[in-house]
């Protein structure tokens, strides 16, 4: 039958992810919640009013009261302020870790068994944050980052090179923001590393690219974030996790020593399976890539230190 999926947040990467699920039948029952009256409502039932023609069966509904997440399986966190052009994802930390919390406690009350996918910005400090929170173990709750950003990097080489998409395999660690690590030595086109075909030059336009890819977006479209790739990467999580595929994917994970870290969550490469995030994987870094990826997680932790000092004051 599929899982009961609920997103909190019916915003555009809500209803975009939405969207894909329902098309992809990835749940039986997709739930959307939101603040503001009637918006999620009205979101899913525009969804729902597709399914003759995208041909699913899923049902879709939404609402404002959060025991509508009653019996979820997954539950995945997009509200929160978007970002604006000139905004770094850290700008928003003040606002959106209030709206976390609040999302956590109903989740805790009314979800308790559920996974928890973060997907709000900053998604880094927000997950660690939630999983605190939560007090689950760090398989139930992690948050959208290298999917996204993989998957930028893998579409800015497939546009430079003129090969499928299909061939491209993309790794980017650290924190989702504009200090993330894009490791081209990780990265393959049909499994020949990336730099037979690309030199220096153009690999150093496609990293700085791949960093600022979400600013990008924002400043061309001036009112909204990017909202269906976050969807696409969403819904590849979720499709991992349904099918028990023990899918290596880049993920926000709770670190617990890997990386010689501890005491935040940041961009990783981790098993996703029928249970979550089953197992952080250690890729052997160069001593340039371990400086970057450190001086990515102390960015991370300085948000994490400034929001437990706003707490304590």
């Amino acid at each position: 039958m599929g899982p009961k999926v609920s997103i909190v947040g019916a915003g555009r990467v809500g209803e975009s992810t939405a969207q894909i699920l329902a098309m992809q039948q990835l749940a039986r029952e997709i739930v959307l919640l939101d603040v503001r009256e009637g918006v999620a409502a009205g979101v899913a039932l525009d969804i729902q009013e597709s399914a003759p023609l995208f041909r699913f069966d899923t049902r879709v509904h939404g609402g404002t009261d959060p025991a509508l997440m009653e019996g979820s399986d997954i539950v995945v966190v997009t509200a929160g302020l978007p970002r604006k052009p000139g905004m770094s994802r850290s700008d928003l930390l003040d606002a959106n870790a209030r709206v976390a919390r609040t999302v956590v406690e109903q989740i805790l009350q009314h979800a308790p068994t559920a996974i928890l996918i973060m997907v709000t910005n900053p998604v880094d400090v927000l997950t660690y944050l939630a999983w605190r929170q939560t007090g689950w173990s760090r398989r139930r709750v992690f948050g959208l980052s290298g999917v996204l950003d993989a998957a930028r990097m893998a579409a800015f080489i497939a546009l430079e090179t003129g090969f499928s998409i299909r061939d491209i395999q993309a790794m980017v660690l650290g924190g989702h923001g504009d200090a993330m690590v894009p490791m081209p030595r990780y990265t393959t086109i049909g499994g020949v590393p990336v730099r037979h075909f690309l030199d220096e030059e153009a690999l150093a336009r496609i990293v700085e690219r791949t960093r600022h890819g979400g600013a990008e977006i924002v400043a061309l479209k001036k009112t909204s974030s990017a909202n269906d790739s976050p969807a696409a990467a969403i819904a590849t999580m979720i499709d991992a996790v349904v099918h028990d595929r023990r899918r290596l994917l880049p993920v926000v994970a709770v670190l617990e020593g890997e990386y010689g870290l501890e005491g935040l969550a940041m961009g990783v490469p981790a098993v996703l399976e029928r249970d979550g995030a089953s197992r952080v994987v250690e890729l052997e870094l160069t001593d340039e890539e371990r400086a970057r990826f450190r001086a990515s997680a102390d960015a991370v932790l300085a948000d994490i230190a400034r929001l437990e000092r706003a707490a304590r004051s």
